[in-house]
């Protein structure tokens, strides 16, 4: 382990520059939009971008903030499994927690999807499934992602994918941390709806 562990450090860090790439942020403003962090709940993520009215640019965001979170786990894994699961999970902290922004960023719900889609692609693929038929049912897209990502864990054991079940539980409880303010409005039944432009 001792002589690969320079290789996982590399992982983390390079993962986190790449998730730290805000572009929900630089699309929204070079499309004249202003600053997506003082529109809807002031987040960074394709949900708020939405809320500008700009479909096409919620899209991108969503494409993107995922692409980022694949390109940084499937980049490591071509030199190590192990430091593609490192890499994937360093990207979601840096789109959570990023460096440029004083580590205010979005919820990383788009890129843990990608990252299980790019470590794990049935386990991404049903997590995707799962949000589409939650959102379908509930209309909430907070809820539907909790519902996803808790998910997740036990698609990938159930492939006999332990690792994979690993970091999937353990982003689940990060996005549970992440969402704490949505559940509170969840419980109260104050929550925006998708398509809502109001909150999050």
């Amino acid at each position: 382990m001792a002589e690969i562990a320079p290789l996982h450090l590399v992982a983390l860090l390079g993962g986190y520059l790449i998730g730290s790439i805000p572009f929900g942020l630089v699309l929204t403003r070079l499309a004249g939009l202003g600053d997506i962090r003082d529109i809807g709940s002031g987040n960074i993520g394709a949900t708020n971008v939405l809320r500008t009215g700009n479909k096409p640019l919620a899209l991108a965001t969503l494409l993107l903030d995922s692409g980022k979170g694949a390109a940084a786990a499937l980049l490591l894994t071509a030199f190590d499994p192990l430091a593609g699961l490192i890499a994937g999970g360093g990207a979601i902290l840096g789109h959570n927690f990023p460096v440029w922004l004083k580590f205010k960023g979005g919820k990383g719900v788009a890129t843990t999807l990608g990252v299980l889609i790019s470590v794990a692609w049935p386990v991404g693929l049903g997590a995707c499934a799962t949000w589409l038929l939650a959102a379908a049912i509930f209309r909430y897209s907070s809820l539907s992602a909790l519902i996803a990502l808790a998910a997740a864990p036990f698609y990938a054991w159930s492939l006999n994918a332990p690792e994979v079940a690993i970091l999937a539980a353990l982003l689940a409880i990060l996005s549970t941390v992440r969402h704490h303010e949505n559940i509170a409005r969840l419980i109260k039944g104050e929550e925006s709806k998708i398509g809502n432009k109001k909150t999050d």
